[in-house]
């Protein structure tokens, strides 16, 4: 089957934006289930929380069965068992076996792991950052036309949206398995093939810089989960009275209100994260390493300073978010929310910048790990905001307990001036060609 490798990023692209799409269609539509439902501030967070349970050990399991099976296999059973329980989702009437079956649609967030495995296999090094940043960017997308356009489509008729999601995956499904191509040379499919067993997957997990990219991802797109899943009924709760006096004062009109604030943040998020890529590469060609502590003479040191300052505007930005919250300004809030996804994409693309040029020979693992685990901060940051008291503190209760820890171990563990990926827990074990003792280079 002849291919390029622009098609392969279309390819995973639309896969992913559609995966997007349908993780987050029930926090688009989570003021009507609410309401129809009678949920609680807290019953809420726990729903808006809950599309992020699968996550974790989903994007771990993704991450190794992409090295293993190759992306469109991984990628087309995400997308078709997805695909057939949102369409089940249709035409259930209790709340629990709803509640069940969107935890399960929810899987379709492990798909991000495979996407970026995919596109490693066919991306020269020099160019990783944009290609990954363009696939994450763009299919991150499905987030925001999720809050933007699906109420507006379907109004309080969620079972109808969940059911023409459920129908286009699968022929998305199909298009992936009959177009998708694993890798650009057999070698790099093999290598990967190879690599992805225990040994492997001890080896990534325990390496401090892994540990610090996994925090890094949890302050980014850990945060911007949560968020795209918070932010409609926190909009509609924290500035409920701001909002009727705009107009919009049925439940529907304020579901509508409430999804296009939270839609600011989902886009700026993602229309911006091509362009963090696009900086990382800059970073690396200009050879910029403006921060002290981190290492400044590793072939890819620049793309570690470039994080690391994202991660520091994500901090200050949540400070900034809560200050917004407390004055009451509905206006102020949705601007810092722009600034807010902005720095938020600027973490998300400089992560995945470092990860294929850190663990070449297991993208998928190490992709699995980092972009798995931290996705449990979905899951707790949206509980912390629920149960803050106050519903604006809780962006200021994560920045100094979870943000500011998490930034200094990064700061630590991309100090060392000579292979950071060597150094973790059990180092006794590992030679210094990146592989476990006992494995050939």
């Amino acid at each position: 089957m002849k291919t390029h490798k622009v098609e392969q990023l279309v390819i995973a692209t639309v896969g992913f934006f559609w995966c997007f799409l349908m993780w987050f269609s029930t926090a688009a539509f989570s003021p009507s289930i609410a309401n129809h439902y009678n949920l609680s501030l807290a019953a809420l967070g726990l729903l808006a929380s809950s599309a992020i349970w699968m996550a974790p050990i989903g994007r771990i399991i993704a991450g190794w069965a992409a090295d293993r099976f190759g992306a469109p296999r991984t990628f087309a059973v995400i997308l078709a068992v997805c695909g057939l329980v949102s369409i089940a989702s249709a035409y259930t009437t209790d709340y629990d076996i709803l509640f069940i079956e969107r935890v399960i649609v929810a899987i379709a967030g492990v798909s991000f792991v495979v996407g970026i495995q995919h596109v490693a296999q066919w991306f020269e090094p020099s160019e990783i950052g944009t290609a990954e940043g363009l696939y994450a960017g763009t299919g991150n997308v499905g987030a925001g036309v999720g809050a933007l356009l699906l109420p507006r489509m379907f109004g309080l008729d969620y079972q109808s949206a969940f059911l023409w999601l459920g129908v286009i995956a699968l022929v998305i499904a199909a298009w992936y398995l009959l177009r998708g191509e694993a890798a650009k040379h057999e070698k790099v499919r093999a290598t990967a093939r190879e690599s992805a067993d225990l040994r492997g997957t001890i080896f990534v997990w325990s390496r401090y810089i892994a540990i610090a990219l996994m925090l890094a991802y949890a302050m980014s797109f850990g945060l911007e989960i949560a968020m795209n899943a918070w932010l409609p009924g926190y909009f509609t709760r924290g500035f409920h009275e701001a909002i009727l006096a705009l107009g919009f004062t049925s439940i529907a009109g304020v579901q509508i209100a409430a999804g296009t604030f939270a839609a600011v943040q989902s886009f700026t998020a993602s229309l911006f994260r091509p362009f963090s890529g696009f900086m990382s590469d800059l970073f690396q060609r200009r050879g910029w390493t403006p921060l002290p502590m981190i290492a400044r003479t590793l072939p890819y040191a620049p793309r570690l300073h470039w994080l690391a300052i994202s991660l520091l505007l994500i901090t200050a930005s949540m400070v900034a978010l809560t200050l917004a919250g407390l004055a009451n300004s509905l206006p102020l809030s949705v601007l810092v929310l722009v600034a807010f996804g902005i720095f938020v994409s600027f973490g998300t693309g400089g992560t995945f910048a470092l990860v294929p040029l850190l663990f070449p020979d297991r993208p998928g693992i190490a992709a699995g790990f980092i972009g798995g685990v931290s996705t449990a901060g979905g899951i707790v940051y949206p509980l912390v905001f629920a149960h803050s008291g106050n519903i604006h503190m809780g962006y200021l209760y994560i920045a100094l307990f979870m943000f500011i820890p998490f930034t200094l171990f990064y700061f630590w563990a991309a100090r060392y001036e000579h292979h950071p990926e060597d150094h973790g827990i059990g180092e006794n074990w590992i030679d210094r060609t990146n592989r476990p003792v006992g494995e050939k280079a």
